[in-house]
């Protein structure tokens, strides 16, 4: 049954219970119940099902022909992931998918979803309908010397991925950080908590690693947290309108991320989609941000987006929500690098702002945040600590054949690996949520204590058959 479109409808009725081995369940958290308890293995199974039932009075999902979300509110008190299936937007051929997992409050995953995907859904029609001559543009001065109008969007999707395989391959851990298991692990165990104000717990100090005193390093963090603190009073309520202009009336001083023209992400023919969506992103950011200074929000929000257009698959992510594709040959292939500040490039250039990061259960910006990259955050954007600039991965359709690609929020990858994840799917592409469903309940059952959205989209033959178009 398909939801509204762009909605998140919650789901009541308790369904049975998975079929899944008990042994496979009883991982983890699950594990631990069962044997404070001591249920046999016997019993375990109907401790299972009521975990599950109870997970899904708090659900969300959409199904379409070829995709499918399943999201569970989980151990949080609020729901702050949200998602979005549009598939061919506005008959231009063009899908767009995307996977918002909030912080701090509901307000940026819902800015984004509101604001950053309608700009980006009008841009992409407009683009589309240039690029197939459906409409004329007025023409663009050739001589870029001479305007400002299509300034830096000369770059092609192929151009940016292949800075971005330079950018993944120095995605390392720092000296005594751990490897990527051990992060997902200890983040598990130890970060995912509430809100953004407990995760801001842990005292202050911490390791320096950029050659700061420490001394500087707890100043800066106290002021930041100050900040954080000072802003649990009741907040003013933003209105619909402010939120759906993307405005608050009011200017910054600083100058606001350029945007272009449709006209300009065209060139022979071809969109600049990679492009597109960085700057939709970084001005949408921008605006979240002088919004959230004048209510006193310091909400924040990862952004994974994917945009499918014919032969072309984008990838735009900013924090660590993560993508992975299933290819014909069932090899495990990343969709996306989690931002995460211990790595080298993320570190330095934290470092270069003045910043530092420290080492609380898992390595955060300046002893706060988890995620090096996110939209909103408005104290650590002050100094660029974190930002929200989005690394963006193209892939060919034609060479990869996928059979499908998962988008979720690290509520999953809490709890399972990239590979993990896709053998899970793969064995599950027949039923109704195309497997969606089952790893986000049986996530939920492994003990995850996040949020937890999963989107699944299906391929046939190596190929996407877009559904019906939904306009926003």
């Amino acid at each position: 049954m398909m939801c509204q479109h762009h909605h998140m409808l919650a789901v009541q009725s308790i369904h049975q219970k998975s079929d899944l081995p008990s042994e496979v369940w009883s991982r983890g958290f699950i594990g631990k119940i069962s044997s404070s308890f001591g249920l046999s293995k016997g019993t375990r199974s109907g401790k299972l099902a009521l975990l599950a039932s109870e997970a899904e009075k708090r659900s969300w999902e959409d199904k379409r022909g070829t995709s499918a979300v399943y999201a569970v509110q989980g151990r949080r008190p609020r729901m702050e992931d949200r998602f979005v299936i549009d598939e061919n937007i506005n008959d231009t051929g063009i899908s767009l998918f995307a996977i918002f997992d909030g912080h701090g409050g509901e307000y940026a995953a819902d800015y984004a979803k509101t604001v950053l995907v309608r700009n980006l859904n009008m841009k992409l029609t407009q683009s589309s309908q240039i690029a197939s001559g459906k409409i004329t543009p007025s023409p663009v001065i050739s001589d870029l010397k001479d305007t400002k109008d299509c300034a830096n969007t000369k770059d092609s999707d192929d151009e940016v991925n292949e800075r971005h395989k330079l950018n993944s391959n120095s995605v390392t851990t720092v000296a005594n950080g751990g490897s990527s298991l051990t992060q997902r692990k200890q983040s598990f165990r130890k970060s995912k908590t509430e809100d953004i104000v407990d995760k801001t717990s842990g005292g202050l100090g911490g390791t320096n690693n950029n050659g700061n005193s420490n001394n500087a390093n707890q100043q800066l963090e106290t002021d930041l947290l100050s900040k954080y603190m000072g802003n649990q009073s009741p907040m003013r309520q933003l209105t619909k309108e402010n939120l759906l202009n993307g405005t608050t009336g009011q200017q910054s001083a600083n100058p606001k991320p350029k945007t272009y023209e449709a006209k300009c992400y065209v060139q022979n023919g071809s969109i600049n989609f990679g492009k597109i969506i960085t700057d939709e992103v970084l001005a949408a950011d921008y605006d979240l941000v002088e919004m959230a200074k004048k209510v006193s929000n310091f909400a924040g929000t990862t952004a994974l987006i994917a945009v499918m257009h014919h032969t072309k698959l984008i990838v735009a992510n900013v924090g660590d929500s993560r993508g992975v594709m299933c290819d014909h040959k069932g090899n495990v292939i990343p969709l996306s690098f989690d931002h995460k500040p211990q790595q080298v490039r993320e570190q330095k250039r934290i470092a270069d702002a003045g910043g530092f990061i420290s080492f609380k259960g898992v390595w955060r910006v300046a002893g706060i945040l988890a995620t090096s990259r996110a939209m909103g955050d408005y104290p650590l954007k002050e100094k660029n600590l974190v930002i929200a600039e989005p690394d963006i991965l193209s892939f060919d359709l034609v060479d990869h054949r996928p059979m499908f690609l998962i988008l979720a929020t690290d509520g999953l990858w809490d709890t399972f690996s990239n590979e993990e994840a896709v053998a899970y799917i793969r064995d599950r592409l027949d039923e109704p949520h195309f497997g969606a469903k089952s790893i986000t309940l049986q996530s939920y059952n492994r003990g995850s204590v996040d949020n937890i959205t999963v989107l699944v989209i299906v391929f046939k033959n190596g190929r996407y058959q877009i559904g019906s178009s939904n306009g926003n």
